[in-house]
């Protein structure tokens, strides 16, 4: 039967989502195929209706959620299945943003859970390409009570209050539910967050969507989500070569670095979970004792919790590594 297959490194097709403000850079840099302007590639899903579906090997064309009904704690690991059951917990996107994306608030665990039966959303950001002037908005550029902020929505003058920061390849954040936050024109980014699909609209450039409507806002759901204190979103890192390079942690995911100049053989005995890679340069083999996969710059692969050790066959390659500690 196949779900006595042997688990491996796992593909999935991407879910990419045509967006108001997306461009093409997902299909130029990233291989993306699609002729509409995309705004993000969902590479590793379990939120509802957008399902991941797998894309290589034995198990080809079985859903994320079929995975984890069949292998359980082999997939995922002992620690996540008996927390998670069967609700994969991470997100993993690439992101283009052509235009400025709405300025936005994502609830809590606890608010979410009690709106919306859903978990809440905790996301890490790191920039892969900015163009000149690119920046995000993270939290406010002066002390903020909650008044301020409704005569300041009240009076269409809520820019004012907005803290933008310039960014540059390699920047990392990480975005605590609560922070008033956007992606700005011109960056192009790796996204890794909870499994939900939660946002509340705070403002939208007077933007409208493709029927020529203004963008339904959320005013009255993000006031009880935000924080109205400093974001302290920005990581600091050191970089390294040929060895994972810690970039931050939250309670629900932990993000390495690995920059690859030669052939990697990557231990993962002290990870309890998964391993998810996102190819964000060049491109390498992945092998186990009894599986190879070839993934390039812009994809995603998921390896199980039951491999151990992996091997990466390259001269050239960065990545992406998350698991939950």
């Amino acid at each position: 039967m196949i779900k006595d297959s042997p688990l491996y490194p796992l593909k999935f097709e991407p879910i990419l989502k045509q967006k108001v403000w997306g461009g093409k850079k997902l299909k130029v840099h990233f291989n993306k195929n699609s002729e509409e302007n995309i705004g993000e590639s969902w590479e590793l899903s379990g939120v509802d209706e957008n399902v991941s579906i797998v894309a290589n090997g034995p198990l080809k064309g079985k859903t994320i959620n079929w995975l984890l009904e069949n292998y359980n704690e082999k997939l995922v690991g002992e620690k996540t299945f008996k927390n998670f059951g069967n609700k994969f917990p991470l997100l993993f996107k690439f992101i283009d943003a052509h235009e400025d994306l709405s300025v936005q608030v994502h609830p809590d665990d606890l608010l979410a859970k009690k709106r919306h039966n859903s978990f809440g959303k905790t996301e890490m950001w790191y920039i892969l390409e900015v163009e000149e002037n690119g920046r995000l908005i993270l939290g406010f550029n002066q002390k903020m009570t909650k008044q301020i902020y409704l005569d300041a929505l009240s009076e269409n003058r809520i820019t004012d209050f907005l803290k933008s920061e310039e960014v540059k390849k390699g920047d990392a954040f990480i975005l605590k539910p609560g922070t008033v936050h956007a992606i700005g024109a011109g960056v192009l980014l790796a996204e890794i967050q909870q499994t939900s699909d939660i946002t509340y609209r705070i403002y939208d450039w007077q933007r409208l969507d493709t029927n020529g409507q203004l963008r339904s806002l959320h005013t009255d759901l993000a006031l009880e989500a935000l924080n109205f204190g400093p974001s302290n979103a920005r990581i600091h890192y050191e970089d390294s070569n040929d060895n994972p390079a810690f970039i931050g942690k939250t309670e629900f995911f932990s993000v390495n670095k690995l920059n690859l100049s030669k052939n990697h053989v990557r231990n993962l005995e002290q990870i309890p979970s998964f391993t998810v890679y996102m190819c964000i340069a060049g491109a390498a083999m992945i092998e186990t004792e009894n599986y190879s996969e070839r993934i390039n710059k812009g994809e995603t692969i998921l390896v199980p919790a039951q491999l151990s050790e992996i091997k990466f066959i390259t001269n050239s390659a960065s990545f992406l590594e998350v698991y939950i500690p």
